[in-house]
């Protein structure tokens, strides 16, 4: 093969479909089949560049309990990235600091549905904790507070 002929098939090769979204973070998204807050949420990290695949799911308790989130600190919708889980309605900038960091959790939880959390509409009083949940069974605990400005 020719140098050139060469060049010419892996530069095209890199606008093949899944070749962009190989580097990005694939975020799986398990939710109620009824929830649309968790539809709005799943699209910030879509839009800020995470592939995010959405699974329906029938029994979220059963999705909960194998990840062994404690129930102090359901959320709504719960979703998996690289190791970690993401409870509920966690800001993005949470788990991009999650992810840049890599501690020893099992992953940040938000509990409940929070008035102005990420797909939750704005609120500009909107205030909650993002809570650490370490690998090691240990107390959670508040990783980013979420303070009005």
């Amino acid at each position: 093969m020719k140098r050139r002929e060469f060049i010419c098939m892996a530069a095209s090769a890199a606008f093949l479909p899944g070749a962009a979204t190989a580097s990005m973070p694939e975020l799986i998204v398990h939710k109620d089949p009824y929830c649309g807050c968790c539809e709005a949420w799943a699209s910030a990290f879509g839009d800020a560049g995470f592939s995010v695949v959405i699974r329906n799911e029938d029994d979220m308790d059963a999705v909960k309990a194998k990840l062994r989130i404690p129930g102090s600190i359901h959320g709504c919708h719960t979703a998996t990235v690289n190791g970690y889980f993401l409870e509920g309605h966690v800001p993005l900038e949470a788990a991009q600091r999650l992810l840049a960091e890599k501690p020893a959790l099992a992953g940040l939880a938000v509990a409940g549905m929070p008035k102005g959390s990420l797909g939750m509409g704005t609120d500009p009083g909107a205030s909650y904790d993002v809570m650490a949940i370490p690998k090691d069974g240990g107390a959670p605990y508040v990783y980013i507070a979420v303070r009005p400005k």
